[in-house]
């Protein structure tokens, strides 16, 4: 969150300069402290909470807004991972434990990610229904439909970039997906060519466009938009409430920025690989990855703020019809692409070489370490009686006092079926116990034989 007052101040900087205005020049040196004389400004602003709001839900929505925000990020690699006692730890926020402590990572930090991205647009739905104001709840029925229409294109994207990466050993773990982007920028997904098609570059075009609709960001910022709706689904909120809402919007910014550098553009890879007589899992090589990650994530940030100096914004048939007639399909053919791809040009394995012949048939059983010996049981194989249209294993057999019993018990469900449905339930009942006495007598031991003993 540190990083948001930063932004702020760039982003006003930046699209001053576009424009041909100075921005903000005011406080501090060339305006660097302007931001965090805003923030003061909201905490002490009196906090209003309007008559007519629903207030438990008023109060909640900018905390649930923020969550995602805060917590995304934490399963992102942003280094190699450095050796420390002889033992690996990865340079993120979040990591697994094997019982003995050795850290390891997520292995599912791609589902982690797309669920986690999902959550935001709960905070927005529930500023807008909770503030009872029909501009609120305009923006946040917008930005419901607007996010739940272009995560489906963002996910279809991800996954084709998770299918990508498996042909270099990677799995739904982000530090695998960089790992196998190693090898210089002909190597990142997004730059990759297979036989002449591209399918990870429109994979990553797919994202940013999808990233900046999730994040609410010109021209697609049509849930705030303030020539129709004032502010959105924060109209009715003051102080440090919409001041969360701001945060959030630029915590997103920076949560997109690195998924986006994670998955397409090599994470903490150089563009060009450069062997340096440093030791490996040292603190070197963790600096040289944090620079490359940050710089990408950096110049991502940079195309946001572009774009929102130079496109307008869109009409929200527009927008709607862009991602379910635009974006939607062209994913779906990416996929298939990459799958024929893989399935053409590459194993049916997953992560073996592509050279590696995959054998046909069943595997052969390995042989039994007392093969050739003939082996006893102790005890004989139980016998199996039908009953009905099952076989059930006799517990009868070898002993006489349990067969009495098993006949009493029979009988006596014979005169209960008698008694009940009558004269015809008895000769049903009559017709069962004949059948179970006949399979009895049939399982009896022998007179004369005696079963081994166990061993």
């Amino acid at each position: 969150m540190g990083a948001v007052p930063m932004m702020v101040w760039l982003e006003r900087k930046l699209v001053a300069d576009f424009q041909v205005r100075i921005g903000p020049n005011r406080v501090g040196p060339y305006g660097l402290l302007q931001s965090f004389a805003d923030g003061i400004k909201l905490f002490f602003k009196e906090d209003i909470i309007p008559l007519h709001v629903d207030k438990a839900l008023f109060l909640i929505a900018p905390v649930v807004m923020m969550l995602p925000a805060l917590t995304m990020f934490a399963v992102i690699p942003f280094g190699p991972a450095v050796q420390v006692g002889g033992q690996s730890y990865p340079l993120q926020i979040a990591v697994g434990r094997h019982p003995g402590g050795v850290p390891f990572d997520i292995p599912v930090g791609v589902l982690y990610v797309l669920a986690i991205s999902s959550l935001g647009v709960y905070g927005v739905v529930l500023s807008g229904w909770s503030s009872n104001s029909k501009y609120s709840l305009l923006g946040g029925l917008r930005s419901s439909a607007q996010m739940v229409s272009y995560e489906l294109p963002m996910g279809l994207a991800v996954v084709a970039v998770v299918m990508i990466a498996s042909r270099n050993q990677g799995t739904l773990s982000l530090a695998s997906i960089v790992q196998a982007q190693s090898g210089g920028i002909q190597n990142w997904n997004a730059f990759c060519v297979w036989f002449g098609v591209i399918p990870g570059f429109v994979a990553f075009c797919v994202y940013m466009i999808c990233g900046i609709a999730e994040t609410n960001r010109a021209p697609f910022d049509l849930p705030e938009a303030e020539t129709e709706l004032v502010a959105g689904y924060h109209t009715e909120y003051s102080s440090m409430k919409f001041a969360m809402f701001f945060m959030a919007e630029y915590a997103n910014m920076i949560n997109v920025a690195a998924v986006a550098t994670t998955l397409f553009l090599g994470g903490w890879q150089s563009p060009i690989p450069i062997s340096m007589p440093i030791a490996a899992g040292g603190a070197l090589e963790a600096l040289g990855g944090i620079f490359w990650f940050v710089l990408k994530v950096f110049l991502i940030i940079l195309f946001y703020m572009w774009l929102r100096a130079t496109l307008p914004r869109l009409r929200y048939d527009q927008l709607m019809r862009f991602a379910w007639k635009g974006l939607v399909p062209v994913s779906l053919a990416n996929i298939m692409v990459v799958a024929t791809l893989l399935t053409v040009f590459y194993p049916p394995r997953l992560g073996e070489a592509p050279t590696a012949q995959r054998p046909r048939g069943p595997a052969p059983r390995p042989p039994h370490p007392q093969a050739g010996t003939r082996r006893r049981s102790p005890l004989p194989p139980p016998a199996m009686a039908l009953r009905g249209n099952r076989f059930d294993v006799n517990s009868t057999r070898g002993n006489p006092a349990r067969a009495q019993d098993f006949t009493a018990g029979e009988g006596r469900r014979a005169g209960q079926g008698a008694a009940h449905h009558g004269p015809g339930g008895a000769d049903r009942a009559a017709g069962d116990a004949a059948i179970s006495g006949r399979a009895l007598r049939s399982l009896s031991p022998v007179p004369g034989t005696a079963h081994p003993a166990p061993a």
